[in-house]
Parts: C-alpha cells; sequence; structure tokens
C-alpha cells in the first residue's frame, strides 16, 4: 500500500511538473523583455555576473535599491553559465528563469501537500493536480512566472514556506521546522519585510482558530526559526546599510518600503474594494468555485468549532486564513498594483480545489455554479466574436499596427475559435453532469497555452521589442569615440539592457531638452563596462516618431542615421544642443533634473 500511494504520489508530481513547464518553461527565452521594469531587474543581475560585484544593485550607472538581492543573484548565477550567450542569446530566459523556477516548485508543493494530507472528501490524485492547476493557470501568475521582476518570486518561496510551515503543524512527527523558515528567510531576501508581515499575519490568525495553538506554535519552534531566518536574510542588509548608509536607508526602507505602504507612489491610487476587483480577475475563469470555496471552508470552520476534527484537516481553514491576510494587508495599503495579489493566489487555488471536491455530486449549487461560469466562458466568445467592436479603441503608439496584425495573423480568429470550443466543451460536461469538469477545462486552458499565449507574446514582442534590439545593434555598429547615448520621448530601460551603454533619459519637452544639455556636463556617470566621453562633440539620441515632429526636437541639426518602427537614431552636435538649450532658458524655460527622481519607471 505505501509503495503504491509512493508510486501514485510519483505520477501525480509528474503531471504537475509537465503541465508546470508548459505553462512557465515553454519558450521562456524566444522573446525580449518587456519595459518597463523587467530591464532594469536583468540589467542589474548581468551587471552583478559580468562586475563581480554581487553586493550592491546597479543599474544604469547608478544604484538601484528597489528590492532586495535574492533575484538578482539568482538571474546573475543564471548570467554566469558558461556559453550563455549562445543558449540564451536575447538575455532574457536568464532573467526570466527565477520567477519561472518559483511558479513551477510551489505549484509542485501544492500538488504534494494536497496530496499527502486529503482533506475530507478528497479525492486523493484528482484534487492535488486541480488545486496546482488552479495556481499556474490564474492569468496573474501566467503573467508574472514569465516576467523578469520579483514578484513571482516572492509568491514562490512565500508560499513554499506557509505550506511548510502548516505541514510542520500537522505532521504526527516531530520533524524539525526548519526549511520553512528558510524559504520565509528567501522570501525576505526577495522583497523585504513584506514577507514576514504576512507569513506572521496568516499564522497567527490561523492559530487564533485553533484550540490546540499552543501546541501547534511550539512545533514550528519560532525562537529558533526566527534565528535561521534573520541569519539569511539580515546579513545583506546590515552590509548594504554599512556600505551606503543613509541613501539604502531612506531608499529602500523610507521610499519602497514605509513610503509605498503609508502613501500612494507613481500615482497607483486606488479604492478601499480594488483587491476584491483584482481578486475576481486572478481566478477566471472559476471564480465562482473560488467564492464557493471559500464560503465551504468559512462554514466548515465554523462546524469544526462544535465538532472536533484532526488539524490535518484545516488546510482550507488555514487557506482562508491566508487569503485574508493577504487581502486586508494590502486593502490598507495606500499604493496598490494588481501584482500585491500574487501571494493570495496560492491560497485561492486551494480554496477552488475545496469547491471542487464539495461539488461531486450534482447538486443545485453546482448547476448555479456552472451555469454561472459558463456564460463568463459565454461572454469572452462573444467578445472575440464582436472584436471589431473594441478593437478599434486600442490605441497604443508603441504598437500603431496592432490592430491590423491581430487580424492579419490570425490571433482574433484563434481567440474566437478556441473560447468558442471552451464554451461548448463546458456546455456539454456539464449537461452529462460530469464531476471532474474542472479539471477537464483545466486542461482545455492546458492545451491552448502554446496555441494562443504563444502567438501573442511573439507579436508583442516584434512590435514592441524587436525594433529597440535592432536599433541598439545599429548603435554598436556605428558608435564614434564612446559618444554619450540619450532617449527623448517614450523611455524605454530596454535600451540600455540591449546596448549595454550608459543611457540618459529625458521627456520630450523643453524642460528635458535643457536637461539633456546640462547633465551631459555635470551628470558624470558609468558602469562595470561602459563609461561615455563627455568631451566627445556629439552624441547619439534615440527618439520616438512623435517627439521628432515637436518643434523643440526638430529645429536642432541631426543626423538621422536609421530607424526601426517608431524610434529614430540622431546624432547631434552637442553645440548645437547647448545652443537651443540656451535660447530655451532665455525664453523662460528651466531645467528640473536636479529636483526629481529621474529615470525612476
Amino acid at each position: 500500500m505505501i509503495l503504491f500511494n509512493s508510486k501514485k504520489r510519483l505520477i501525480t508530481l509528474l503531471i504537475i511538473l509537465v503541465s508546470g513547464i508548459i505553462i512557465f518553461i515553454l519558450d521562456l527565452g524566444t522573446t525580449g523583455l518587456i519595459d518597463e521594469t523587467p530591464p532594469l531587474f536583468a540589467s542589474s543581475a548581468r551587471a552583478m555576473s559580468e562586475s563581480g560585484d554581487w553586493l550592491t544593485p546597479k543599474v544604469n550607472g547608478i544604484f538601484r535599491f528597489d528590492k532586495p538581492p535574492l533575484i538578482y543573484w539568482l538571474m546573475g548565477i543564471f548570467y554566469s553559465l558558461p556559453k550563455n550567450e549562445i543558449w540564451d542569446n536575447l538575455g532574457t530566459l536568464s532573467a526570466r528563469l527565477p520567477s519561472a523556477l518559483g511558479s513551477l516548485f510551489l505549484m509542485l508543493m501544492i500538488g504534494d501537500t494536497l496530496f499527502c494530507w486529503p482533506q475530507k472528501g478528497d479525492r486523493q490524485f484528482l484534487t492535488p493536480i486541480v488545486a496546482s492547476l488552479g495556481f499556474s493557470l490564474s492569468p496573474l501568475i501566467i503573467i508574472w512566472s514569465r516576467t523578469a521582476v520579483s514578484d513571482a518570486l516572492l509568491t514562490g518561496t512565500l508560499g513554499i514556506s506557509l505550506l511548510l510551515f502548516w505541514r510542520s503543524m500537522v505532521c504526527q512527527k516531530n520533524e524539525k521546522c526548519i526549511s520553512a523558515w528558510v524559504f520565509l528567510g528567501f522570501a525576505i531576501l526577495t522583497k523585504g519585510p513584506v514577507a514576514l508581515v504576512l507569513a506572521t499575519l496568516t499564522i497567527t490568525s490561523f492559530l487564533f482558530t485553533q484550540s490546540d495553538w499552543k501546541s501547534l506554535l511550539s512545533k514550528i519552534n519560532p525562537k529558533k526559526g526566527f534565528l535561521i531566518t534573520f541569519l539569511i536574510s539580515i546579513p545583506w542588509y546590515l552590509l548594504e546599510l554599512i556600505k551606503e548608509g543613509k541613501p539604502f536607508w531612506d531608499n529602500f526602507f523610507g521610499y519602497h518600503n514605509f513610503q509605498r505602504y503609508t502613501s500612494v507612489v507613481n500615482n497607483h491610487t486606488e479604492p478601499f474594494w480594488f483587491f476584491l476587483y483584482i481578486m475576481i480577475l486572478a481566478s477566471l475563469p472559476f471564480t465562482p468555485f473560488l467564492y464557493h470555496g471559500i464560503f465551504k471552508a468559512f462554514k466548515d470552520f465554523l462546524k469544526s468549532l462544535k465538532e472536533k476534527c484532526t488539524v490535518s484537516e484545516t488546510l482550507y481553514t488555514y487557506s482562508l486564513c491566508w487569503l485574508l491576510s493577504v487581502l486586508i494587508f494590502f486593502s490598507i495599503s495606500a499604493t496598490k498594483l494588481p501584482s500585491y495579489w500574487l501571494p493570495a493566489i496560492p491560497a485561492a487555488a486551494i480554496l477552488i480545489s475545496n469547491s471542487f471536491i464539495s461539488l461531486k455530486n450534482p447538486n443545485q449549487t453546482y448547476r448555479y455554479l456552472w451555469i454561472f461560469n459558463i456564460l463568463i466562458l459565454f461572454g469572452f466568445s462573444t467578445a472575440f466574436f464582436f472584436s471589431n467592436i473594441w478593437l478599434s479603441s486600442i490605441n497604443d503608439p508603441e504598437m500603431p499596427n496592432l490592430v491590423s496584425r491581430l487580424l492579419s495573423e490570425g490571433i482574433i480568429f484563434k481567440a474566437r475559435l478556441y473560447f468558442s470550443l471552451f464554451t461548448i466543451i463546458a456546455i456539454i460536461l456539464f449537461s452529462l453532469k460530469s464531476k471532474n469538469i474542472i479539471l477537464y477545462l483545466q486542461i482545455f486552458l492546458l492545451v491552448g497555452q502554446p496555441f494562443l499565449m504563444t502567438p501573442i507574446r511573439k507579436l508583442a514582442d516584434n512590435s514592441r521589442q524587436l525594433p529597440l534590439r535592432n536599433i541598439s545593434k545599429l548603435i554598436l555598429t556605428i558608435r564614434e569615440g564612446k559618444e554619450t547615448l540619450a532617449m527623448i520621448g517614450i523611455r524605454k530601460p530596454s535600451l540600455h539592457f540591449y546596448s549595454r551603454q550608459i543611457v540618459f533619459y529625458e521627456p520630450n519637452t523643453e524642460q528635458g531638452l535643457i536637461n539633456l544639455s546640462e547633465r551631459l556636463n555635470n551628470d558624470r556617470r558609468k558602469n562595470y563596462e561602459d563609461q561615455p566621453n563627455y568631451e566627445n562633440k556629439s552624441l547619439l539620441v534615440v527618439i520616438d516618431d512623435y517627439s521628432s515632429q515637436l518643434l523643440h526636437w526638430s529645429k536642432i541639426n541631426h543626423q538621422k542615421l536609421g530607424e526601426y518602427g517608431i524610434y529614430n537614431l540622431w546624432r547631434i552636435e552637442k553645440i548645437n544642443l547647448d545652443n537651443y538649450s540656451d535660447y530655451l532658458i532665455n525664453s523662460g524655460y528651466k531645467s528640473d533634473w536636479k529636483n526629481r527622481k529621474f529615470e525612476k519607471f
């Protein structure tokens, strides 16, 4: 029996692993980085790898204290692997792998936890797969797990830590809870104190629901655990604080943690109920079953207060505490972003599996939920059949031919076909009163990843990033005497990533022109590889079509060297730039680069 279960466990994990590879790894490095933030992470990590400075993240010649170093370290390790330039010629696979692997490992942990501790009424083989796919097929998880930022890695490390904490509390053997604290340390090294806060809120609220909370708390051994977590996470903060001092304290703790939570940063203001809306989007198309799973978990918790249940049956209560902790904490935050909901999605997926096992016998609730869900799917298919209505509203200046290419490359047709089939299959399975309808539809979504998402990613890359890669190659070919490089108008950090050069970013306004002139004379910077010759008589300027037509830019004498997409490459004599800058100053305009946090994306 033990051998049978071990084989069944292995098969379950293999199914989850293959599914995760399809969702997170397939074609991961075949497209360029997505502006605006990923190139900043990738550039910092590659700089660490190539410069040998693994302590302080730097990008474009300036410190980057936005996030702790674990994401940079992992990216940098991949950049340091032999022949990286061959198997990762775009430099994107190395940058995205930490996010993808973080989600993949969490997906396996979710499946393994539900397999080893089946809940009441659980179908041991199917429920772990449903929960794992519920997590990995979330639209937000799909997007961020293939993006070179720290959010998916935080979700992975924190999610694994929280599941290991629960496993330690329910395990009959007196096993040490070291691994949970280790992953919590990794989570703090990924995105800072927020990981510790969310873990503390989740565990504390769960213990509050349990009568034997003292024995459960002793199982996770918080005294020794906190020591392990701090030994892993604190040294880098101390070293960075000793090395950089006040700028690090003010930027990381002051701006990116305290100020983000207590005040609105970068115009990311949203109403208090914002994450209730995000919760709906994040679990599509199975959102009705998330709400049913939440209701069922709460109902079972109230029932457990009257009838004793074993602690191993508390996973759904724990998941409910997990989800509510993230919801409440970030709803209070002044700055709100959709990515803040990611740490709650593993709990949401487990709660969806709660709905799956409780609806094994078709009843009135089953019928209402599936009618509602089919209406959602029908809405998606209808939206693509009437795409001509909303396609006309798409107006992205960076992709002026997007609509025509969506139609000419058959992506809209594929979407119509896919969601129509999806809806029809759901109706057939519902009419057959299938017990495993969620699983079958998840499999259909899984198959649809390469069918629909791959061409969408390639189209976006060809439209937005290919022109920047081409213009970066041109810059490397024609740059003379280490000319300074500037980008005007649309600001793309990927230009720095692809060209490997210091780039001065300025808006297309009159102030931007004056800023550029002054910065070339005062703002000296270099990185590990590139030190521009600020005394050179000319500079290279990448400027978009709209900005190039503005009077104050078009009047400057320039030599057009090339054009890719909406981007033009100019060579400008510095004296011409300085002269026109003086003219604008005499006309009443002033620079503002010293009074702003420039190059913040």
